[in-house]
């Protein structure tokens, strides 16, 4: 996720900025600027930027300096709207380079705005949805209007998530700030203010931050601070500069895992429309009378998005009647088969650089399919190459074991499946409005996270592990032994429930545990008469169930207790435990959960 950084007082600001964003640099981006004063005779506004790491940055600034008493902002940029270059990175101006501003969120109203705004005569450099709101201020700055004046009417346009920082060169004194959606942080000085998108990155710095609250804005100045219209509250900042790059977390997979909830809300803001019982997709917009047309859909991926990809197979079959099936990338370029008329190709990947998953896109492109996509990073090959797609919006990944961005994959999934169909009303309802309640019931989950670990404490002595799921936590199964595997380097594989009499039983007895998906559902009595197979013959269980479930306690030996949801969005609940059930085994077992060995976060390789 991008990451801002901010500074007014009586020092040199640009240097502070540059090693805040230096300490922002684990959220992960492609490019990076900075914003600032630097002649005393006429107070100019220099913006800078550049693309890849902040050394690429710095080096364009060496001998640079900025004045005190004067504003610098920076920030570090991961794509979403437009490829990373200098021109899409920020700082962003209005035509006369007199608003300057830093922007992280999604303005999902931009291509009508800047459509309006092309119309009087604004100028636009970029492809991003930031560069709009300099726009807008500039143009409410018309008419005689102040420059906070200008900001609110300009904000009362924007339909979307924000937290942004501008400067304005008539006033080089303050730091103007806005939050919805997007956190921003304050930090107090005496005689200094500094502005980021993480409390990390003011660490070491001050003792004194203000958390800006959704629809809060505030105004900053070496002299003091002006937030409103809710009174800002000041808080303690207990954070040494040692924990800063992971915050309070002390690996990058936990810190991904617990990043879940607003992961999941980044997937379906702006696009989940409960009080409409419809799914918005702009990214699908264009080809929309094409996908009315699709007879039949091919789910083509890697891995984890594989898995992801056998949950939404179920999505479109029930919420959709689409015909689907689910395909292994590394196989599908080398099938030889007919391809039917109707048929589309969804692609999913992470990284969209998966080279057995670019490999397969462009064999279905050369079959003349329509091709879709479900990627992460914005700019990537997949997301070039396929017709039309969805983004994540999950932000960077840095755990090479995928957590969170399987969480979002999952939920553009239930989103398009949606997005296919409109003949199932009473369904969709029911999944909407359940799909909205999701983020909460994640958070539940999180806050047990101390009973997981304590799980993964009573089992560390095993060396095997089968994970059991039918129906819709089939796949989640398999991705929660995939997790296992990743990070612990312990024997794990998944099953389908009713297959384990056609073999792997053979392997159950005192030494061997399960880990069972066993929540309320059509198929619970089915996966309960498995489990009991399974204790006849002396095998621990550890089983994932509903909250309420009286009766599986009796059957197993440990429980982990998730929210009731509807039955088919119960896989972003039960990966959650399965997720920090590995976590804390690796960790126990002493391993780099982050950096497991052999592995790559983006397999660029065949």
């Amino acid at each position: 996720m991008c990451g801002i950084a901010g500074y007014i007082g009586k020092k040199e600001g640009l240097p502070i900025v540059l090693s805040n964003l230096r300490k922002l640099e684990y959220r992960g981006y492609d490019s990076a600027g900075v914003a600032f004063f630097n002649s005393a005779k006429d107070a100019r506004c220099e913006v800078l930027k550049a693309v890849g790491k902040l050394a690429n940055l710095e080096k364009s600034i060496l001998g640079v300096k900025s004045l005190p008493l004067t504003a610098v902002i920076g920030h570090t940029r991961w794509a979403t709207h437009g490829v990373p270059n200098e021109v899409n990175a920020h700082p962003h101006t209005d035509c006369r380079g007199e608003v300057i501003l830093v922007h992280n969120g999604i303005i999902e109203n931009y291509r009508q705005l800047k459509d309006s705004l092309s119309k009087k005569g604004h100028r636009f450099r970029s492809q991003t949805d930031t560069e709009v709101v300099a726009h807008l201020i500039e143009e409410g700055l018309k008419n005689g209007r102040n420059f906070p004046a200008a900001l609110e009417i300009s904000l009362k346009q924007i339909v979307g998530a924000y937290a942004l920082a501008i400067i304005y060169k008539k006033d080089p004194h303050k730091i103007y700030l806005a939050r919805l959606g997007s956190p921003l942080v304050v930090g107090v000085g005496k005689d200094e203010h500094y502005i980021a998108s993480d409390p990390t990155a003011l660490a070491g710095l001050v003792k004194k931050v203000i958390y800006l609250k959704d629809g809060q804005r505030g105004v900053l100045s070496v002299d003091g601070f002006e937030i409103g219209p809710a009174r800002p509250k000041i808080e303690s900042l207990d954070l040494s500069p040692e924990q800063a790059q992971k915050g309070k977390f002390p690996h990058f997979m936990l810190k991904e895992i617990f990043e879940g909830p607003e992961v999941l809300l980044s997937a379906l803001r702006g696009r989940l429309m409960p009080k409409t019982n419809s799914v918005k997709l702009g990214g699908l917009s264009e080809v929309e009378s094409k996908l009315k047309k699709i007879k039949k859909l091919e789910i083509i991926a890697c891995g984890t998005s594989y898995y992801s990809g056998m949950v939404g197979e179920l999505f479109f079959e029930e919420l959709a009647d689409l015909p689907t099936e689910v395909l292994l990338a590394s196989e599908y370029r080398y099938r030889r088969y007919p391809v039917k008329p109707g048929t589309a190709a969804l692609f999913i990947s992470q990284s969209g650089e998966t080279a057995d998953t670019l490999a397969a896109l462009r064999k279905a492109t050369a079959n003349k399919m329509l091709t879709l996509g479900i990627v992460n990073a914005v700019g990537s090959s997949i997301a070039r190459e396929t017709i039309a797609g969805v983004y994540n919006h999950a932000g960077p990944e840095i755990g090479v074991a995928s957590t969170k961005a399987f969480l979002s994959q999952l939920g553009v999934l239930a989103q398009m499946a949606i997005f296919l169909s409109a003949n199932k009303a009473k369904l969709h309802k029911e999944v909407i409005a359940e799909l909205a309640n999701i983020p909460a019931k994640i958070n539940t989950i999180l806050k047990k996270n101390e009973q997981i670990k304590a799980l993964a404490q009573k089992y560390i002595k095993y060396q095997n592990f089968i994970y059991l799921g039918r129906g819709h936590n089939y796949p989640t199964a398999l991705e929660g032994a995939l997790k296992l595997k990743e990070i612990s380097y312990v024997h794990a594989e998944g099953y389908a429930g009713g297959e384990m009499k056609h073999g792997p039983i053979a392997l159950i007895d005192a030494g061997f545990p399960v880990i069972a998906l066993a929540t309320k559902n059509r198929v619970y009595e089915k996966m309960i008469s498995n489990l009991e197979e399974i204790k006849a013959r002396r095998g621990p269980i550890l089983a994932i169930a509903t909250v309420g479930d009286r009766h599986i306690a009796k059957l197993v030996d440990d429980v982990f207790f998730v929210p009731k949801t509807h039955e088919m969005l119960e896989p972003l609940l039960n990966i959650i435990p399965l997720q920090l059930f590995a976590y804390h085994f690796g960790v126990l077992r002493g391993h780099d959960v982050d950096k497991p060995r052999n592995l790559a976060k983006s397999v660029t390789v065949e």
